[in-house]
């Protein structure tokens, strides 16, 4: 009987320490000294993210004060909300998240359609040697400077010594002020922005491609499907994931337009502020120009905020539809 029972008492003491009897803390003890290594190669990333993502976040009282140098940060005024109702009323917070928002959308859109169309296409060429020279040549774009496109694009654009109006004088046409042309530049950064990662992102989408078993393909030859019912039945469905995926990650940064891309072609060129200023230019501009903290605090956190109320809806939104597709 004694036996019996210190065997149950043994038996009871053994399942404590089972995973799955184990308490928050006890599971994280016992995973410290199961993967020490892996803890350790991360401690840098954790100190990282500590010292450059949290350990600013203090500074974000400077939405809530009229900051002077002065005073500093802990001494300056506060005015609370006085830097939102600023941008609200002068209508800059709405042009900002406008522009920031449906510039991401179309980048977005243009990713998905012209990223995927060409990955197909490229799949489809049997010469492994132009598919190679085709891939490096659209991946190229992705490793130029962004100073290096500006200049690019100065330089067909200019108004006196562009390439551009240099055509039109010479076949008697007046030149154009690209610069002073609002309705254009929507089209323009676009054309711009894909031009630049076009080559990555099919890349993304080609290797997706080749994952997919050649079986599936073999049968419908079998069954009489042309190459456009291969695609559209087979290789498209199967994109699915991995489109989805990429949407939602760019959805997490739908409040964070593209800075160099804005800056480097536009610069500070007030004319085009209503249909080209984003978020993150505006933020830029306070800054180094207007040297106003609080102001472009204000506006980086009203960005943060809607970015992540944004990012939590849209994914709780695919977990209720398509739960696999979901990032948590």
């Amino acid at each position: 009987m004694l036996t019996l029972k210190s065997k149950m008492r043994e038996h009871t003491s053994e399942s404590v320490l089972l995973p799955h009897n184990r308490t928050g803390w006890q599971r994280l003890k016992h995973d410290l000294k199961k993967n020490w290594v892996m803890w350790i190669m991360i401690v840098p990333v954790i100190i990282y993210v500590l010292i450059f993502s949290y350990a600013p976040m203090p500074g974000i009282i400077l939405a809530f004060k009229k900051f002077n140098y002065r005073d500093g940060i802990l001494g300056s005024p506060w005015i609370w909300f006085d830097n939102f109702e600023f941008l609200v009323k002068g209508g800059i917070l709405w042009r900002l998240t406008r522009n920031t928002v449906l510039y991401n959308i179309v980048f977005m859109l243009a990713d998905v359609v012209f990223q995927i169309a060409v990955a197909i296409m490229l799949n489809e060429i049997i010469q492994k040697w132009f598919k190679k020279l085709s891939q490096s040549l659209m991946f190229l774009p992705y490793f130029i400077s962004w100073v290096l496109v500006q200049s690019i694009v100065y330089g067909i654009f200019s108004y006196e010594y562009g390439l551009l109006n240099n055509i039109l004088k010479t076949i008697g046409a007046d030149p154009v002020n690209i610069y002073a042309m609002g309705g254009i530049w929507p089209a323009l950064l676009t054309f711009f922005h894909e031009w630049k990662g076009l080559g990555y992102g099919v890349v993304i989408y080609m290797a997706a491609i080749t994952g997919i078993s050649s079986e599936y393909y073999e049968v419908a030859k079998l069954d009489g499907a042309t190459k456009w019912q291969q695609i559209r039945l087979i290789t498209l469905p199967l994109l699915k994931p991995t489109a989805i995926t990429l949407l939602l990650f760019a959805v997490g940064k739908i409040m964070k337009g593209q800075f160099e891309l804005f800056f480097q072609l536009v610069g500070n060129n007030g004319t085009l502020f209503n249909v080209t200023d984003i978020i993150d230019t505006y933020v830029f501009r306070t800054i180094t120009t207007n040297f106003d903290p609080g102001m472009s605090t204000a506006v980086g956190l009203y960005q943060s905020l809607f970015g992540f109320i944004l990012i939590m809806t849209v994914n709780h939104i695919i977990k209720k539809v398509q739960p696999d597709y979901a990032l948590f």
